[in-house]
């Protein structure tokens, strides 16, 4: 299951094999997956639908980027300031994450003062119904209608 941002040797595939293949098919199997990006893998074929996280992952990345231009723009900000701004900040955020070691939720407690703006807005998106709920129901019912597709070919 690769990715698009593959097509910009960026992307992140999924593998999965049958319990016995042979090592040097797996091996070749990431060869020719690797100029697309990460290979990950192989994982069980049951766990396929949850790597949507990453299949599926970039749309989810380009929303994000798409909802904040959009708060901005109804904040004040003219829509294609508010455009580049969530979508520097979107590619900024992911090249400092891609150049350390540091975990996520590490940077963005870095990045989250107490009490203050960026706190503010994080007590909106982390509550009982925020984005980590959101998050989970959508890779859920992605992962579900994977299983659907998948059943409907046999």
């Amino acid at each position: 299951m690769p990715n698009t941002p593959g097509a910009i040797g960026q992307g992140v595939t999924v593998i999965t094999a049958p319990q016995g293949a042979d090592p040097g098919d797996i091996d070749l199997a990431t060869e020719l997956l690797l100029p697309l990006g990460v290979v990950e893998g192989p994982i069980g074929e049951k766990l396929i639908s949850a790597a949507g996280v990453s299949g599926c992952g970039p749309a989810y990345v380009f929303l994000l980027a798409e909802v904040m231009a959009m708060a901005g723009e109804a904040e004040g900000l003219p829509a294609d300031l508010s455009a580049r701004l969530a979508r520097r900040t979107v590619e900024g955020a992911a090249a400092l994450m891609a150049s350390t070691d540091e975990a996520p939720d590490a940077l963005r407690k870095a990045v989250t003062s107490p009490n203050g703006v960026t706190q503010a807005a994080l007590d909106i998106l982390m509550d009982e119904g925020g984005m980590a709920v959101l998050m989970r129901k959508a890779l859920r019912a992605a992962a579900n209608r994977e299983r659907d597709l998948s059943r409907q070919k046999d």
